[in-house]
């Protein structure tokens, strides 16, 4: 069995999500002004065959691939935070044990100890996302 987080590893780990959050913000941010600057039709070029609109797609996708996984990467990073304000940070959702130190220092955002994160994804496609930790 883990043993408990000490208030101040809960603030190490807190404050280490808080910046995370920071440049999380940042990064959400610039990729938006940057999808925002470059607009469909200079993906594409100004030849509008049906490869270079392929490509286009393919970049606006990923574009938006990337906010997708930044914005849950955030939602995550908001959850943890709100379990540090209610107490209830560090602890597997499945058996109420506390998670390892280890673990949570690698990934401030999990929400099971090893042993039920491993069951997760067995058991769930595609487990491994961020939120999903």
């Amino acid at each position: 069995m883990a043993e408990e987080l000490t208030s101040e590893q809960v603030r190490e780990l807190e404050q280490q999500l808080r910046d995370r959050r920071e440049y999380l913000r940042g990064e959400i941010r610039d990729e938006l002004q940057r999808m925002e600057n470059e607009h469909y039709s200079d993906l594409a070029g100004n030849v509008h065959d049906s490869g270079d609109e392929s490509v286009a797609d393919m970049l606006s996708d990923l574009q938006y691939g990337i906010v997708d996984r930044q914005v849950e990467e955030m939602r995550a990073i908001e959850a943890s935070l709100q379990r540090i304000r209610e107490g209830r940070y560090g602890h597997c959702q499945v058996c109420d044990e506390p998670i390892e130190v280890a673990r949570l220092k690698a990934q401030p955002t999990a929400t099971r100890c090893l042993e039920h994160q491993a069951e997760y994804e067995r058991n769930h496609e595609g487990a491994g996302a961020p939120g999903n930790l």
